[in-house]
Formats: structure tokens, C-alpha cells, sequence
């Protein structure tokens, strides 16, 4: 099975994972000048003429394989814009999330843009498969943001033996040990986010940053809060007091038959907006996302000395 920089033409296996507000141009450029490639989420832009002059400013950059995160589910309202917007752009791939990637894979595959679909079990790896998808991101119980529910081997485990298209680690990747680990079990490459958020190119805010190297992997917890589904954060003093399950009021509208079709959008885009005022607030009082990655960051770095770090034996 090819390995992802076979597969994409770049010099390591490693994507720069499309972090909600976080992942920007700039660190796509970086990463892309830095032998790896990377992603950045369509929901990081308000308006489709916004990412369509990213992904041009990125192209002009450089020749290099790039990508874009597209959320395939209810809650993308702006999903058919932004899968045109992507489709005239042309990236080299797309990275489908939360639903079912059937409409992207089929237009994607009409122009020769390869699809990755984010998956965090055997059972949807198998359905993506059979749509089509190029590869599969196996989003393991250790990514930071939308986490999965399985250990990173196990899922690991299952896939390789299970599934025919090549499988890119999502989770638990934050030195070059882990990269040569997972690839040793037989993955095609990685997907890395948490590590990469404590550069001095990424604009989230310094108390942000700070509680990257403050916190360990012990700090991490999941909720259901900021989406509706399992979400890896900071465990900070404001978590602690608001707690992790959604409340009486979330449970009644998730639950109701009437409410139901509109719930998802509902607590998204709440969702969202806790993730939009963490990013760039400096205030404890918000979610933090991150991963139990956060236990190797000591310090803030450029971003091009960590990918060095991260894709080089010392």
C-alpha cells in the first residue's frame, strides 16, 4: 500500500491537521515549504469567494499537494456553496467530516480530486470505502478536537486488516517516535493538529498557547458541549464547572422528535462560536481544544522547526 507522500508527491507522510479557526494559510505554507502538507477547514471562511482566494494564494505559493476540510453533514448549512466553491477551485484532496461524503466523492473524483473521509470506526471505514474514497483518516481516541472512541493501535489494527484503501493515523502522533511507530503498523501516514497550534505562526492567543505547556495529558477530557459529539479539551477550571455532558435543555432538543432535524445545526453552530472566542480570547473561561499530544509541548516554537522535529530521527 502507498505511503501519503507516494500518494501526494511530497517529501514526508505527514498533514497538518485543519484545526477549526486555528490552521490558517500561513502554516499550510510553512508546512507545505517544509516537505509535509496540510489542510485547512472551509469553515474557517465566512463567504465561498474567501476560500476560493486561499486555496488561489495557497496554489500560487506553491506546486505542493494541499487540502481542504469540508463538514458533510446537517449542520454545514453553507455545505453546497462551499463543496462548489472547492470543486472550481481544484485542491489536490478534500478531508470529509461528520457525514456522509457520498455527493463530494462522486463530483470530487469527476475532476481527479482525491477524497480522505474521516472515520472512526471499522463499520463507516468499510461504507466510505465502498463509496470510493481515496484514503481513510482513522480519527483514534487521542486526536485532539472530534475525538474517536478507539485506541490508536486497536483502530489501527482493525483497518489495516479490514480495508483495502491506504489509512492515515488521526491521534496520538507528537514526536518522531510516534510517526515511525504508526507507520510501522502498516499506515500510509499521519495526521498531526496539537502539536503544531504552539508555534509562533499560529494566531490563537497566547493564554492559549501557554496552557498548552501547562497542562498535561492528564488535563485532557471529552465533551459533548461544543457540537454534540465527543470533543477533546483542556480540562480548565471553567470546564470543571460547567462539566462535560450537555444539559437538560441540549438533552430535550437533541431527543425531540420535532427538534431533532434541526439539533445538530442548533448545537454546532453554538458550538462554534465557543470555539471561535477560545481561539482568540484570553480568557479561561472558554474551551480549549487540544490533545493528550499537549504532554510533549515545553515550549512555543516556529512552526517549520517542529515539523522538522516531528519528521526527523534526532
Amino acid at each position: 500500500m502507498q505511503s501519503l507522500d507516494k500518494i501526494l508527491k511530497i517529501k514526508y507522510p505527514v498533514i497538518l491537521a485543519p484545526m477549526f479557526l486555528v490552521t490558517s494559510v500561513e502554516m499550510i505554507k510553512i508546512a507545505l515549504d517544509s516537505g509535509i502538507t496540510g489542510a485547512i477547514p472551509a469553515m474557517n471562511f465566512r463567504k465561498e469567494n474567501d476560500l476560493k482566494l486561499a486555496i488561489k494564494d495557497i496554489k500560487k505559493h506553491s506546486d505542493k499537494a494541499f487540502g481542504i476540510n469540508l463538514i458533510t453533514n446537517r449542520s454545514n448549512t453553507k455545505y453546497k456553496k462551499q463543496l462548489k466553491a472547492i470543486l472550481d477551485s481544484k485542491p489536490d484532496f478534500v478531508i470529509s467530516s461528520l457525514g456522509n461524503p457520498k455527493d463530494l466523492i462522486k463530483e470530487a473524483k469527476k475532476l481527479g480530486i482525491k477524497v480522505f473521509c474521516d472515520i472512526v470506526n471499522l463499520e463507516f471505514a468499510k461504507k466510505v470505502e465502498d463509496l470510493g474514497a481515496d484514503a481513510i483518516i482513522a480519527v483514534n481516541s487521542s486526536a485532539g478536537g472530534h475525538s474517536g472512541i478507539i485506541e490508536r493501535d486497536e483502530l489501527i489494527s482493525q483497518l489495516v486488516n479490514n480495508c483495502k484503501i491506504p489509512i492515515i493515523n488521526a491521534g496520538g502522533v507528537s514526536a518522531n517516535s510516534d510517526l515511525n511507530h504508526v507507520m510501522s503498523l502498516g499506515v500510509a501516514g499521519a495526521s498531526v493538529g496539537t502539536i503544531f497550534m504552539a508555534s509562533h505562526e499560529c494566531h490563537i492567543s497566547d493564554d492559549y498557547k501557554q496552557a498548552l505547556i501547562k497542562y498535561g495529558k492528564d488535563d485532557i477530557v471529552l465533551t459533548r458541549k461544543l457540537s454534540g459529539v465527543p470533543s477533546s479539551v483542556i480540562n480548565t477550571e471553567y470546564v470543571k464547572k460547567i462539566g462535560t455532558k450537555p444539559n437538560i435543555l441540549e438533552l430535550l432538543v437533541k431527543n425531540n422528535t420535532f427538534l431533532k432535524k434541526h439539533a445538530k445545526h442548533l448545537i454546532t453552530n453554538f458550538g462554534m462560536k465557543k470555539l471561535e472566542k477560545a481561539a482568540f480570547s484570553a480568557t479561561y473561561k472558554n474551551f480549549w481544544v487540544a490533545s493528550k499530544a499537549i504532554e510533549n509541548i515545553k515550549e512555543i516554537q516556529n512552526l517549520s522547526v517542529i515539523i522538522k522535529k516531528l519528521v526527523q530521527p534526532k
